[in-house]
């Protein structure tokens, strides 16, 4: 195993033993519906590569190859445990999805190569440095007018604050979740357009639908 993956990284239910519950709990939060939403509003077409940044245990992968069987999915996650989750859901829905380990900042994959960049519920993993790290190499590895379509908690600013949010991850990780932060890193990462596509209630929480393009 490389260096790299032996890097720290914040497990997805933000910590390592509550790996098992992560998907019962998403489910619970009402999660599976924002990630339906996320990939109508990524539109996918008929021989797009997508890449799923953060991937966890691939339920989001999964789901848009089983929608979209010509599409061709990649998942990109730092922890084995959750992709030998990944794999064996993709196996038990018989779809094909490369799932990779490695880090949102430092991608092993060409430039210019997807037409889809999704990211649920990932961001506020990241401290402040790693955030643009990621957004810069979401930019790179999108084709020109190619589009990233990302789902996180909103804000602290936002109507409803942070709610259920506060119980899996710290203050300092999530207080720089602003909409205005969030924006302003996609512009700063060489994204265009970047804007919010909209905010709604999940369960104790809200969550923003963000969008921004590849330049070309």
């Amino acid at each position: 195993m490389s260096s790299d993956t032996q890097r720290k990284f914040l497990p997805a239910a933000g910590l390592d033993f509550l790996l098992p519950l992560y998907d019962p709990l998403t489910r619970l939060m009402g999660f599976d519906r924002t990630r339906r939403a996320l990939l109508e509003q990524a539109a996918l077409q008929p021989g797009f590569r997508v890449l799923d940044v953060g991937c966890g245990t691939g339920t989001l992968a999964v789901l848009a190859k089983k929608l979209h069987p010509d599409v061709d999915v990649v998942g990109v996650d730092p922890d084995p445990k959750a992709l030998a989750r990944a794999r064996r859901k993709a196996e038990r829905a018989g779809v094909a999805v490369q799932f990779d380990q490695g880090f949102a900042a430092s991608l092993a994959l060409p430039s210019a190569s997807f037409d889809r960049v999704l990211s649920t519920m990932m961001l506020h993993h990241l401290e402040a440095d790693e955030k643009d790290g990621m957004l810069a190499e979401l930019a790179r590895v999108l084709k020109p007018g190619g589009r990233l379509e990302l789902l996180d908690f909103a804000g602290p600013s936002a109507q409803g604050g942070l709610g259920v949010a506060r119980l899996f991850h710290t203050h300092g990780r999530l207080r720089d979740n602003a909409a205005e932060s969030v924006l302003e890193r996609m512009t700063r990462a060489g994204l265009a357009n970047a804007r919010i596509v909209r905010t709604e209630r999940v369960l104790f929480t809200r969550v923003a639908y963000y969008q921004a393009i590849a330049r070309k």
